[in-house]
């Protein structure tokens, strides 16, 4: 049983670290020191979005 506790315990960890690198830069001083760039619209083809600048409309884009 102890260890069904443990494998529960991992789960979360291994879910909680996942969680923090989807939209955790707010900044556009984060944005460039994860060598992003703002965009105002939708990022370009060659670019994806790693999290936003000054809020949801302006979003933070790295090459891919």
């Amino acid at each position: 049983m102890r260890l069904h506790h443990l494998l529960l315990v991992l789960f979360f960890v291994v879910l909680s670290a996942g969680s923090g690198f989807t939209q955790g830069i707010r900044s556009r001083r984060s944005c460039h020191r994860n060598k992003g760039v703002c965009a105002l619209t939708r990022c370009p083809r060659n670019m994806r979005q790693i999290g936003t600048c000054f809020g949801p409309p302006v979003k933070c884009c790295r090459k891919k």
